[in-house]
């Protein structure tokens, strides 16, 4: 991937983000959590809690940190002064030591422990689950674009029935994504617009639908199905984010299309897509759609085959 130099306005955001994380978090207070310990004695006392089945070394809790060695060797003495930590040489390099907790260690760390897991459950309370949701996976972009080793979480999907922007949101995002992907000019995105103002002003609730796609609060892709003739439902305006690719959204969305035409009493489903639209294509396959036409031609400012696919119910 290029690398772009940053503007100042973007090196300012940053660092206003990081005065106002590190005010927000505590980690400026000479004692982190009214503590006897600073950010960095508590970090260092964590990693030794949390090693996991292999207690790690001095040179381990460093890496982990990024800390000088020299303070991570003052802080040690002192855990070991005040019988928080005890060492063992390790039993392949002599000159290693592997750190564990002791009992007081345990004792001390504990409360300091749920103490932090009370700071951040009292800040996420101050949101409803759906911002929780969203500021959780904004920190996890964070860490993952500055290359940290965030552990995969398994991310929140659900389909829900569009609010007010979504709309707005379908043609924008129709738009900029098919001009990345593929080059199509404005036209493209005056078509998308007509489909969406057609189905905000006249659409039968009854027999036509929108979905929303969310993935951890964010919209991550969307579908119509409209009526399209007597008996023949139309699929329309299927797309999905390309950081939610992989999850099976498509699919979803293709589904529940399916689902809903059958209880709505349509005998038959069509669409119109493109050939290189190749993994919609590949949904609509899996789906039993079958290719009924296709035909050459120039649009959006790209030489394109336009397909029919058909579905009997």
């Amino acid at each position: 991937m290029a690398q772009a130099t940053p503007d100042p306005q973007r090196i300012a955001a940053v660092r206003r983000f990081n005065r106002f994380y590190t005010r927000q978090i505590g980690v400026l207070r000479k004692n982190y959590l009214d503590s006897p310990y600073s950010l960095g004695e508590m970090r260092v006392l964590y990693e030794i809690a949390n090693a996991g089945d292999e207690a790690p070394t001095a040179s381990d809790v460093g890496r982990a940190l990024d800390l000088d060695a020299g303070y991570i060797s003052r802080v040690l003495r002192s855990f070991e002064k005040n019988g928080l930590i005890a060492r063992k040489t390790s039993a392949t390099d002599a000159r290693q030591s592997h750190l564990t907790l002791t009992a007081r260690g345990r004792k001390v760390f504990a409360p300091l422990e749920q103490r932090s897991q009370d700071h951040v459950a009292s800040m996420l309370a101050t949101l409803d689950a759906t911002q929780q949701t969203r500021l959780v996976a904004a920190m996890e972009t964070i860490g993952t674009l500055l290359g940290a080793e965030v552990p995969a979480a398994k991310p929140t999907v659900r389909l829900r029935a569009p609010k007010h922007g979504d709309f707005g949101w379908m043609v924008s995002r129709h738009a900029q994504l098919y001009a990345q992907e593929y080059g199509w000019g404005n036209p493209f995105e005056g078509l998308c617009a007509q489909i969406v103002a057609d189905f905000v002003n006249k659409h039968d609730p009854a027999r036509e639908r929108c979905w929303i796609a969310e993935v951890n609060g964010e919209n991550a892709g969307c579908v119509l199905l409209v009526e399209d003739t007597p008996g023949v439902a139309r699929l329309r305006l299927l797309v999905v984010e390309p950081g939610a690719r992989g999850l099976g959204l498509g699919k979803r969305l293709t589904d529940e299309c399916v689902r809903f035409a059958r209880e709505a009493g349509y005998t038959r489903i069509t669409l119109w897509t493109h050939s290189v639209l190749t993994a919609a294509r590949h949904i609509y396959k899996q789906a039993g759609f079958t290719l009924t036409r296709s035909e050459p031609h120039q649009s959006w400012g790209q030489p394109v085959i336009s397909e029919h696919w058909d579905l009997q119910l």
